[in-house]
């Protein structure tokens, strides 16, 4: 073909409505604000905190890192869309597709790994210290980045050795892979068929072995005798439950749908969601029941402020 690439594409967004626009400009101002400064704020616990050195909150400051990037990764150039052009070139296009996707898979194979660690807790107590070893958790971590990174390498470079000569413009407000995939006037069949495959293995993967190990849990939990006991020891599963299931069911929607399934408009705000307002939700679910993180707030309050 005599084709040239693009060398820019255009975001669609949301709205041309400029009232409407700054009034999003500022909502998804203050989010990404909240996202910075609670995630970081619960980075900076767990490593300062003596109480939160257990491989829960090991892998809870890797879930608020990558919280912080891949909303990064999307967030900053949504802003300046609101208020300027909303051009993003064709190099700045393919790394925000794959730090957005390497980040997103990364947060799906952590979120099964602080899963496990619940499971081996509540389960196998006795086993705790061999199968939640530092090892044994830094390994998980760094499972979890190659395996976002090889993964999104597959699907960036796929996707823009396409020929996307249907027109640059893209009827979303980020670089994601559905909606370049319906710019190209080539054969798209095996980029969705690697869509479904690759994001269905991590995403059902991880997924499975989530309610594989509440489903231990729960077992172990209804065998405690005391009320109370069960109370307390489902308590400290209750947080990572609602975060798997908000996290889960958005990407479970996007992600795993047949290929026809597609509306622009609806996966705009679904894809809102996940981008922008789960990672702002990540600290305070994790915090708001947790008595070691509001324990440790407080304590770094009253060495910033001891006089009060």
């Amino acid at each position: 073909w005599n084709y040239t690439a693009p060398t820019e594409f255009i975001f669609i967004g949301f709205t041309n409505y400029l009232p409407l626009q700054i009034i999003l400009f500022l909502l998804f101002l203050v989010i990404y604000i909240l996202t910075l400064v609670g995630n970081t704020g619960v980075i900076i616990l767990v490593n300062i905190d003596p109480n939160l050195q257990t491989p829960m909150y090991y892998f809870l400051s890797n879930l608020s890192f990558l919280d912080i990037s891949y909303s990064t990764a999307i967030t900053p150039k949504m802003l300046a869309n609101f208020l300027a052009s909303k051009n993003i070139s064709l190099y700045g296009c393919a790394l925000q597709m794959y730090f957005f996707a390497c980040f997103a898979d990364a947060e799906c194979l952590i979120l099964a790994a602080m899963a496990f660690d619940r499971y081996a807790a509540i389960c196998k107590p006795l086993m705790y210290s061999t199968l939640m070893s530092k090892k044994v958790c830094v390994s998980f971590i760094v499972l979890a980045y190659f395996s976002g990174s090889m993964t999104s390498l597959v699907h960036v470079s796929l996707t823009f050795r396409l020929p996307l000569c249907r027109s640059n413009v893209i009827n979303h407000f980020f670089c994601d892979i559905p909606p370049l995939l319906v710019l190209s006037c080539a054969n798209t069949s095996l980029n969705k068929m690697l869509l479904f495959a690759l994001c269905g293995f991590i995403q059902t993967s991880t997924f499975v072995i989530i309610v594989i190990s509440y489903f231990c849990i729960l077992v172990t939990v209804l065998n405690i005798k005391s009320p109370g006991g069960r109370s307390k020891t489902f308590s400290t599963c209750a947080s990572h439950l609602v975060a798997v299931a908000l996290f889960y069911g958005t990407l479970l929607f996007m992600y795993l749908r047949p290929t026809t399934k597609y509306y622009p408009e609806t996966d705009k705000v679904v894809a809102v969601f996940y981008t922008v307002i789960f990672p702002m939700l990540n600290p305070f679910i994790y915090s708001l029941r947790n008595k070691d993180v509001k324990n440790a707030f407080q304590k770094m309050l009253d060495r910033i402020s001891p006089n009060q």
